[in-house]
């Protein structure tokens, strides 16, 4: 099974250990959703699979070939990209722009980008601001273009850092929508990140649950969810609020 996979990944900060020994696997074609409370080690885990940070220990394979060491860059080219918990949007560049550069970057012709990017732009409902200066949208445009930035790469991998951050209701949903079909219409691998729970119980097929730096739970995701450490450490009072979610 194609897949990208950390096993026992650990880094340390100064004495301060972020990741404690997380093995993680996102598979071709299945959303997996990654959860914790703050400061629990999330956005580190993808900065390592990433290669923006080299862990101290462990190792990570995308389908079988070793990438632990290799800068962010290299690792791109091996099918990963990733959105960002702040957005990063090329400011003085149009949204066609960002999205053409980034197909550009990958290695396709300006022809070729051209094509992705009108068919990204469609995708996401980007038409009418396509000519825009990315630097001047909303904060939930931004998102969407940083979205479809990363899928110019024609990734095999792709993460997502609270992909929903900034959006009003009628934007959240349809960015679900858009994201439960993207594994099967682009044969990827997802992994997202949020703390919209009800997205995240609609959107995934499995959760992985960090608290601490450290897996506390992993599996599908109505037994993950019900799981009490999993309730004691992030969902807590939210859980009776969402549990209609969990058991649909």
């Amino acid at each position: 099974m194609s897949m990208l996979r950390g096993s026992l990944l650990s880094v340390d900060f100064l004495g301060l250990r972020a990741l404690d020994n997380v093995s993680i696997e996102i598979r071709k074609g299945e959303i997996l959703g990654l959860i914790g409370p703050n400061g629990s080690g999330k956005t580190t885990l993808v900065n390592v699979l990433c290669g923006q940070i080299v862990p101290s220990s462990g190792q990570m394979f995308c389908n079988e070939s070793e990438i632990t060491f290799l800068p962010p860059h290299r690792i791109a080219k091996k099918g990963i990209a990733r959105s960002f918990q702040i957005v990063r949007v090329f400011s003085h560049l149009t949204v066609r722009e960002n999205i053409e550069v980034a197909g550009i970057a990958h290695g396709v012709s300006r022809n070729t980008a051209r094509l992705m990017a009108n068919n990204l732009l469609a995708e996401l409902g980007l038409n009418s601001i396509s000519e825009d200066l990315a630097g001047v949208l909303s904060y939930g445009d931004k998102r969407r273009v940083e979205i479809a930035r990363a899928l110019a790469s024609s990734p095999e991998f792709l993460l997502l850092d609270e992909p929903a951050a900034g959006m009003n209701e009628q934007e959240t949903d349809s960015l679900l929508a858009y994201l439960r079909e993207l594994p099967e219409k682009r044969n990827l691998g997802l992994l997202v990140i949020d703390h919209d729970m009800p997205l995240i119980m609609q959107l995934c097929q499995r959760l992985h649950v960090l608290a601490s730096g450290k897996t506390i739970a992993e599996g599908d995701t109505a037994s993950v969810s019900n799981a009490p450490q999993v309730i004691e450490a992030y969902l807590g009072s939210s859980y009776e609020k969402h549990k209609d979610l969990i058991d649909a």
